[in-house]
């Protein structure tokens, strides 16, 4: 018998997530049974899309169960297998708990080889996010040499990556952070053309003509609201839309309404397109192809906001909707 620490989803937020939202329990795990086994985090990733999840809204993944640990992707080690598939020692990459160790199916696991890159890479640069940017860049925005792409939430998890392959694919990219540093980040070292601060910044349409005089040829958006209203009327004729979160709006209890002039979509042949990299998955082997070359020689960078102790998730989580990470957020758990 194993005690785990585990958190779990104690209610269901209105509006803001606040830390009555989560618990932390001790509990003892049951004897493994055939086919199962127990695997010690080592990190586990904070994501956004685990916020609409919270909820009982329909969507692409099932809610959290109230009173039962949330779940999240996560690195790994095997310290007791009655898998065939799997032996003691072995470190692995899946959806696990919020906990120190997680009783598991094997379904979905991968083993990983260590050595090479950090573990806490396999969530971020090597990992879904990556993915995310990788698929949205490539597939949807498809940007050319001479175009103008901006990325909203330029320095996230998600961010940093798709900026940096539509640079390496000729166009010039512009994006926004929420801070200064974070700017000057992806200005000096992901090589974007320009970033501005959209706490700062508030008149999105003046910044936006500023910095994008010929107007926008594709938008990897991550952050919605107002702010995709201000890039959707500088689209040109024939952009093109990667939406992969809309960020500003998870916490609202209001919907917000669309973009005004949606006839527009016509009038400029505009695609928009909402993806989950989680349909894509026949494409991973092209993806590590691309991105872990780019990765090993140095023309990918990225960065990543570490988090020390699974009872720091809900306060790191909660920073997280609010824009308080640099980069991939991840907690090292064990």
């Amino acid at each position: 018998m194993t005690d785990a620490i585990q958190i779990v989803l104690a209610k269901r937020p209105e509006g803001d997530v606040t830390a009555d939202c989560f618990r932390e329990e001790t509990v003892t795990l049951p004897a493994l049974a055939d086919g199962q086994l127990l695997v010690r985090q080592l990190f586990l990733s904070l994501d956004p899309y685990m916020r609409p999840r919270m909820t009982e809204l329909r969507s692409y993944v099932p809610p959290f169960n109230l009173d039962q640990p949330l779940t999240g992707g996560s690195v790994g080690e095997v310290v007791e297998s009655r898998n065939p598939k799997f032996a003691r020692g072995d470190l692995v990459m899946g959806l696990l708990n919020w906990a120190t160790h997680t009783v598991h199916d094997g379904k979905g696991l991968r083993k990983l080889e260590a050595g090479g890159v950090p573990l806490s890479a396999h969530l971020g640069v090597l990992g879904m996010p990556s993915f995310t940017a990788w698929y949205g860049i490539r597939h949807i925005c498809k940007p050319k040499a001479g175009e103008t792409v901006f990325v909203s939430a330029a320095t996230g998890a998600v961010g940093q990556v798709a900026g940096q392959l539509a640079r390496l694919s000729g166009a010039r990219v512009v994006g926004c952070a929420g801070e200064e540093d974070k700017c000057a980040w992806a200005v000096r070292e992901a090589g974007y053309d320009a970033c501005f601060n959209h706490r700062t910044e508030r008149d999105y349409g003046a910044v936006l003509d500023k910095l994008c005089p010929k107007g926008i040829d594709a938008d990897f958006e991550n952050v919605g609201g107002k702010l995709f209203h201000a890039v959707f009327e500088r689209l040109n004729n024939f952009g093109r839309v990667a939406f992969c979160g809309a960020i500003s709006e998870y916490q609202d209890t209001d919907p917000m309404a669309g973009p005004p002039k949606m006839f527009s979509i016509v009038q400029k042949r505009l695609t928009l397109q909402g993806f989950i990299v989680s349909d894509h998955v026949a494409l991973m082997g092209d993806f590590v192809n691309e991105v872990g070359g780019l990765v090993r020689d140095g023309k990918l960078k990225s960065r990543e906001t570490l988090v020390d102790g699974l009872g720091k998730a809900p306060e790191a989580f909660m920073g997280l909707l609010k824009g308080q990470n640099f980069g991939k957020l991840v907690v090292k758990v064990g």
